[in-house]
């Protein structure tokens, strides 16, 4: 009579360290690809963003020129010109803060003072 014996393997499914070890290296590889360019995007979108409230900013600074007959040059009345956007005063999303200028200048921001312009 031959007896065939049941061997029970009791050792129990796992993950190895060296696997856990490629998972994370893996995972922080992409981390560092990735969050350059979520900062780069970040900052994009910032600057275009400020770039629109300038444009605004122009927009109502005209009209606001054109309807009290100011010419190029003159100084403005801030308070009267946010009166022409839409939600009043803009704020800068990456924190600066806009100086309107004279009629016919371009405004400006200071977060953003390296060139971008309307």
């Amino acid at each position: 009579m031959n007896r065939t014996m049941n061997i029970k393997n009791t050792r129990k499914a796992a993950f190895t360290l060296v696997e856990i070890m490629i998972v994370v290296a893996i995972i922080g590889l992409l981390a560092a690809i990735a969050i350059p360019n979520f900062v780069k995007a970040r900052q994009t979108a910032q600057r275009n963003a400020c770039i629109n409230n300038l444009r605004q900013i122009d927009g109502a600074k005209e009209q606001w020129a054109l309807e009290t007959k100011k010419s190029q040059n003159d100084s403005i009345n801030q308070t009267e010109v946010d009166a022409y956007i839409k939600g009043g005063t803009p704020s800068c999303p990456a924190g600066g803060s806009y100086t309107y200028n004279a009629v016919g200048a371009n405004p400006i921001c200071s977060k953003f003072a390296d060139g971008h312009s309307i």
